[in-house]
């Protein structure tokens, strides 16, 4: 969300980041913006002067009536002045209900106007403009053939989705065994991962209220991902960064407590609409899955140096998993509209020889923070918006899939990468029983 004063003073760069995200039919929000704001500005200012003219006008009326005990003239003079406060106080009602209205329509505005994204962002209509940066790790296709991970996890009796769709329909599963000990593993290393980092363990509410949501996401975000409680004012988080921003709604952060590094576990639901082909059945796109996260509140000179470091972080955690991964620089198309840096960690894939997401790292700048009221008192006693930032630490669903596929053996058996094996009781090695 940006601050009306800068689309105020720059409509023109308002608008052309509108066009570097492809997002021609918002263009005329800016106008209807800057329409509705000149109006309310107009109103409030007439609205303040009929204030101070009352004031004014009440002192009139009680000098008049006290001179009409020996001028019964001054009476009738006050009577006047009296009907002029009466239409003041008319107006004043109907401004300050335009007020409201313009205030609530250009909020609704506000909210989808994208934010001012970073010059480094490669500029594209979606995903396919997405630009690789870097790989790190040589990616590798074994001699034998893999299978889709559902079936490896099945030789192992790891997974039941049919029972998970008798249970909750599609989008579920069942994990069992060492395929289930192997998705905490990877949550209790990720774990102590970040806590390794400095980031401090948080476990958050999974269910927020509506204004912590329109805080932190899109519009278009929220309905295409959130559930709601219905008769209540909750919705089921679709990530962890939704409580974990949601924590300093309204809050004013000590500038010395800066940057605020946390990392947060939680189970994640999403609607997950729209057709998906097979590469994202399974386990791969579900309406519940389990993530760590991690968040960065921060001031705004040290968010692109934090940006830098989150992603970083996930490729060290990936590599020292023995997973191949590449940096993906997301195009202007695809940044939700509260980004203004975003990119994917993607890790090899060797069934499909091609990469895949597994981690999401955003720099938001104060776009949240603006629509959640998070303020920083600085030093010198002035007020300013944090940055925030989030990135995904692991998701085991998905991360399960890229591991299992790196770490089959010819054999069906799966290897335990050295760093999970003090959270698999030191196994080396997964046997499959089928």
């Amino acid at each position: 969300m940006l601050d009306i004063k800068f689309v105020r003073e720059n409509p023109e760069i308002v608008k052309e980041n509108i066009r570097k995200k492809f997002q021609d039919q918002k263009l005329p929000m800016v106008d209807e913006v800057l329409e509705l704001d000149a109006k309310n500005r107009a109103a409030i200012t007439e609205a303040s002067e009929l204030r101070a003219s009352r004031n004014s006008l009440s002192k009139q009326i009680g000098i008049l009536m006290g001179q009409a005990k020996k001028d019964p003239s001054k009476l009738e003079e006050a009577e006047k002045i009296k009907a002029q406060v009466k239409a003041n106080a008319d107006r004043l009602v109907e401004l300050e209900q335009l007020e409201e209205q313009y205030a609530a329509r250009i909020h609704t505005l506000m909210l989808n106007i994208p934010n001012i994204i970073d010059p480094s962002v490669p500029i594209g209509p979606d995903d396919s403009a997405n630009v690789e940066v870097q790989r790190f790790g040589e990616p590798a296709v074994p001699a034998f053939p893999i299978p889709y991970h559902t079936e490896i996890m099945e030789r192992f009796n790891g997974v039941d989705m049919d029972a998970a769709g008798r249970v909750s329909g599609n989008g579920f599963y069942y994990l069992m065994g060492d395929i289930a000990r192997l998705h905490s593993a990877v949550l209790a290393y990720a774990r102590d991962f970040m806590i390794d980092k400095g980031f401090i363990y948080c476990i958050p509410p999974f269910m927020i209220h509506g204004n912590v949501v329109e805080g932190v996401m899109s519009q278009t975000d929220m309905d295409a991902m959130m559930y709601k409680i219905e008769g209540e004012d909750l919705y089921l988080i679709g990530t962890s960064e939704h409580s974990m921003i949601g924590k300093f709604i309204d809050q004013i952060i000590p500038e010395e407590s800066l940057p605020q590094t946390l990392t947060s576990y939680s189970p994640c639901f999403r609607k997950e609409k729209g057709a998906h082909g097979i590469e994202e059945r399974g386990v791969y796109r579900i309406h519940q899955f389990e993530k760590q996260e991690m968040i960065v509140v921060c001031r705004p000179e040290e968010s692109m140096d934090w940006y830098e470091k989150m992603w970083r972080f996930s490729v060290e955690l990936f590599r020292s998993m023995e997973i191949p991964v590449r940096q993906l620089e997301c195009c202007s198309g695809d940044l939700a509209d509260l980004k203004v840096k975003s990119c994917d960690i993607e890790a090899w894939s060797p069934r499909q020889q091609k990469y895949f997401e597994v981690c999401s790292c955003s720099n938001l700048g104060d776009a949240q923070a603006r629509r959640l009221k998070m303020r920083v008192k600085g030093a010198d006693g002035k007020m300013y918006l944090p940055h925030t930032l989030n990135n995904t630490v692991v998701a085991p669903p998905r991360m399960l899939i890229a591991y299992l596929e790196n770490h089959l053996q010819a054999d069906g058996s799966v290897t335990v990468a050295e760093v999970l094996r003090p959270y698999m009781g030191g196994k080396e090695l997964l046997v499959p029983a089928k």
